[in-house]
């Protein structure tokens, strides 16, 4: 799907506050609400918009832990790492997975209210998970910035 200013200026408004109405985001890209609507539909139905959600306190849902988590797998055989992300895929601790390259296989972001919830949760992580093979954990002491923000260009050709 090809990208227009406006779609892109809309993007990036939108990941910022999805909840500014369409009256408000016309003020900012110069278009009319009924246009607004329409581009966003649009945008969601080709699943440039993937999902829209609110950005909660963790201390006021007492979730106030983050949990960084470099995780090692015996073997990376499809079956086996289909089963660990369907696995953490499932839990609800999970913030984010990553399956990525170097020293660690995936990169986890947890959030628990307390280190005795991530232990019982790594536990039974290893436990449901016998391809695992060892993992090492940080935890955050404080959140210096947190998000799900994609920079969006405004035009097609920048960086």
């Amino acid at each position: 799907m090809r990208l227009d200013r406006f779609d892109r200026q809309l993007l990036n408004l939108v990941q910022e506050d999805a909840a500014q109405t369409a009256e408000r985001l016309a003020e900012q890209v110069f278009l009319s609400p009924s246009a607004v609507q329409r581009r966003l539909r649009r945008l969601r139905e080709a699943g440039v918009i993937v999902r829209d959600s609110a950005v909660v306190d963790p201390r006021q849902v007492g979730r106030p832990t983050f949990f960084v988590v470099s995780l090692q797998v015996e073997r990376e055989r499809p079956e086996l790492l289909a089963q660990l992300r369907q696995w953490l895929a499932a839990q609800e601790h999970v913030q984010q997975a990553f399956y990525v390259t170097g020293e660690a296989d995936f990169v986890l972001i947890l959030t628990a209210p307390d280190t005795e919830t991530y232990d019982a949760l790594m536990a039974r992580m290893v436990s449901d998970n016998p391809n695992v093979k060892r993992f090492t954990t940080n935890v955050a002491l404080s959140v210096v910035k947190r998000g799900l923000s994609i920079p969006v260009p405004l035009d097609e050709d920048e960086d």
